[in-house]
């Protein structure tokens, strides 16, 4: 999915670049009715938050996403509005808490000790389908490309699928529809920016766990950060 993506984002910037080159030398038909921003392609740094003692992360935690946002102006100068759109996202968290599961099918959540159980890899990536509600505001005009924005709002997420991943000395250990992730996530996002580069930041308002049991006796209050670039296309 990552090559995907990437590949994505590549042809959609350079067909945005081509579009802009357009622009400049061929004037722009009059539109009264113009829209901005409906599609868009973000990468994230995942972090943790509120986690219990012990636990830590290594590496980098990565979120890719892409999705639709219909935008819907609420004033004449159309740089005021909503947005309503549809999405999917894949998140990683690389962090030392073991995910296993017995013979009963009932897993455990144990805060490994690196110095005691080393590991190459130890991982758990939720898939999602997201409705992201946005309030929009921004500088553009119908003709022009270059502008500053500012989008802030609510993200509802639907947890589709979750996988986790351990390989070392206890050998490879892989999980799959993981129950006790909770099968919707929310929170507050904010993206900013001016053209083509905009700070995106996503805060979690709920625990990414659900009840769980857990050798560790650790809290579930752990939520999501997310920190990256977003990008915006017509």
């Amino acid at each position: 999915m990552k090559h995907i993506f990437l590949l994505l984002v590549g042809i959609l910037w350079f067909q945005q670049s081509m579009a802009q080159k357009e622009q400049d030398t061929i004037s722009k038909i009059e539109d009264p009715r113009y829209l901005e921003d409906q599609f868009y392609a973000a990468i994230t740094y995942n972090i943790l938050g509120k986690k219990p003692n012990g636990l830590s992360q290594s590496g980098f935690s990565s979120g890719f996403h892409l999705g639709y946002i219909r935008d819907i102006p609420l004033n004449k100068n159309r740089n005021f509005g909503l947005g309503v759109g549809l999405g999917v996202s894949a998140d990683s968290y690389n962090n030392n808490l073991l995910i296993t599961k017995d013979s009963n099918g009932n897993y455990d959540y144990i805060i490994l000790d690196e110095e005691n159980i080393g590991y190459s890899k130890n991982k758990f990536t939720i898939y999602t389908v997201n409705l992201p509600i946005q309030i929009r505001w921004r500088t553009s005009t119908q003709s022009e490309y270059k502008f500053w924005r500012i989008y802030t709002g609510l993200n509802i997420e639907y947890v589709f699928a979750t996988s986790s991943k351990y390989k070392g000395e206890l050998g490879k250990i892989k999980n799959n529809n993981i129950k006790s992730i909770s099968d919707f996530q929310y929170g507050l996002t904010i993206s900013a920016g001016y053209n083509t580069w905009n700070i995106y930041f996503y805060y979690g308002l709920n625990p990414i766990l659900g009840d769980i049991n857990s050798s560790s006796n650790f809290s579930t209050d752990m939520n999501a950060l997310k920190v990256g670039l977003i990008f915006y296309l017509l």
